[in-house]
């Protein structure tokens, strides 16, 4: 075959050279079977695949790192190292409260102005209550009424004493039936009569209390003993021109006189003048209030009883269910009552809360509509300043109560400020998958700090003092770092001049920040780690 070429190039050199005609194009065809295309297409990608490669091996070097790349070359040191989580959020203050009220009226006055400092329950504002005393009035009469009704129905069941005194007389007994209005039995305060009797020309200073005296009634055989214990200091005229004077006598009731009777009586040597009008004690009679069976009636007559002491019980069903529908009665008129006085107090509004009135929106004089009036006043605790900050799910473990945090503001540059985490709460917020923790930062001191302004705050975790450190740029997935060897680095520093001298290694971690990163095995002080540099060329695999 080669012969056979040799052949035909020296023959072509002697052969002269002569006009030809133009040949016909060749044209190239696939073939057109399929497996003949399939043959075409696997011979294409192969001589893709081989140009690739030779094109790559021509610019790595042993170990994959490209020669001539550039890297930030970072010396391993020993630094204090503290875990912090940095975040922004808006100023609040400690606590804060809009003073609002769902009473219409007037207001009679508001002692108190913008920028005062005020204490819990201080008046801020007195509104107009006359309307609500008269319901409170009217509820007081309503509750009034509610009890005497519910009394009576009480005593419809269980019958009382209406006066202290004796049972004079008893009209029914255990099993008896009544109805209402039926008596029950008769009270007198005593069994005692009174008698003042008149005697004609004698002088009063014959007769002295705790004198003795017979007592002649109505046409009785016999007489009573009765005592002196009242005699006039003077005389007095009759209508028939008889001067007298007056004895009052004590005498015991037998038990059948009444005031149908009339009296005659000697005291000493002297006899009283005409007929006495005989006068009883006091007395009372119980009635039944309602119909039905009489129970436990155990007092006979002659038996003493106090006011208000049970005589005994007048039993049914509707005197029961007057009971019951009394008491509901009253228990409403109750609640009723406390509402109204309830209600009353909100016509005086005080702070909820101690601080500073940032706000006054209404002042003595003026109308409020309840709640459509909106905000009367604004009260601010600024005792200290809060803020919320968010923290992803990644760095919340990081942060616990008690923790310090920096706190930066852009109205004032070159100022830190000092926080403390007040709560960390586990009431996440899931967005895209990914959750943000709510965590509280308070401020005791807050120099000119205000409400409302947008901070940046850093909060500081545990810290390790002179830690090796590496940037955090530095460790690669797999915990792993490019390690400069002595003769890896050109004469820039700053380019790779002999890949063969880079060693990836594995290296332990410990706590981080946002910069840097510990390192607690794998690494010395003092050795040379690679970080890529992003607008050059960077490592390969």
């Amino acid at each position: 075959m080669k012969e056979e070429l040799m052949k035909e190039e020296q023959e072509a050199s002697v052969r002269p050279a002569v006009s030809e005609a133009p040949k016909k194009e060749r044209k190239l065809h696939l073939p057109k079977s399929g497996k003949g295309r399939r043959r075409l297409r696997m011979l294409l990608i192969l001589a893709v695949v081989v140009a690739v490669a030779v094109g790559w091996l021509s610019r790595m070097g042993g170990n994959g790192m490209a020669v001539g790349s550039s890297y930030i070359p970072v010396q391993v040191m020993r630094q204090d190292l503290t875990v912090s989580v940095s975040g922004s959020a808006t100023l609040e203050p400690a606590d804060a409260y809009n003073v609002t009220t769902l009473i219409s009226g007037t207001i009679q006055s508001a002692p108190f102005e913008e920028g005062d400092l005020v204490s819990q329950d201080t008046l801020l504002y007195t509104l107009d209550s006359s309307g609500a005393q008269d319901s409170v009035a009217r509820a007081g009469i309503s509750v009034e009424q509610a009890q005497l009704t519910y009394q009576q129905a009480l005593d419809a069941l269980n019958p009382t004493a209406t006066i202290s005194g004796v049972l004079n007389e008893v009209y029914v007994h255990d099993g008896d039936s009544v109805n209402a209005g039926d008596p029950l039995c008769k009270i007198v305060t005593s069994t005692d009569l009174t008698i003042d009797f008149l005697f004609t020309y004698v002088s009063p200073e014959q007769f002295y209390v705790g004198q003795s005296a017979t007592v002649f009634i109505g046409d009785f055989d016999g007489s009573v003993q009765g005592t002196v214990t009242s005699v006039s200091n003077g005389t007095t005229v009759t209508s028939n021109g008889r001067q007298t004077c007056s004895v009052r006598v004590k005498v015991e009731n037998p038990g059948i006189v009444s005031t149908a009777y009339t009296a005659r009586a000697v005291i000493g040597s002297y006899s009283s003048y005409g007929a006495a009008s005989i006068t009883m004690p006091a007395s009372a009679t119980v009635y039944a209030a309602a119909s039905g069976s009489v129970s436990g009636f155990s007092k006979l007559s002659g038996s003493t009883v106090t006011k208000g002491e049970v005589l005994c019980t007048v039993d049914s069903d509707p005197i029961r269910d007057n009971i019951q529908t009394a008491r509901l009665n009253l228990e409403s008129a109750r609640l009723s009552a406390s509402t109204a006085a309830d209600s009353l107090d909100d016509y005086t509004i005080e702070a909820p809360i101690s601080g500073t009135v940032i706000e006054k929106t209404f002042k003595a004089g003026d109308k409020v509509d309840g709640a459509s009036s909106g905000t009367l006043a604004v009260i601010y605790d600024l005792s200290s300043l809060k803020m919320e900050m968010n923290v992803d799910e990644l760095n919340i473990g990081k942060v616990q109560v008690g923790q310090a945090v920096e706190v930066t503001s852009a109205a004032f540059p070159g100022q830190t400020f000092t926080g403390t985490v007040e709560k960390v709460s586990v009431n996440g917020t899931t967005t895209n998958g990914f959750t943000n923790y709510p965590v509280t930062i308070t401020l005791q001191e807050y120099g000119d700090l205000r409400p409302g302004m947008n901070v940046s705050a850093r909060i500081l975790g545990e810290t390790v003092e002179g830690a090796v450190c590496v940037p955090v740029e530095a460790v690669s997935r797999g915990d792993t770092v490019q390690v400069a060897l002595p003769g890896a680095l050109a004469e820039d520093g700053a380019t790779v001049a002999d890949p063969s001298k880079i060693e990836e290694r594995p290296v332990s971690l410990g706590i981080n920040d946002e910069t840097y990163i510990q390192i607690t095995s794998g690494l010395e002080e003092g050795e040379t780690v690679l970080i890529a540099d992003q607008t050059g060329a960077v490592m390969g695999g």
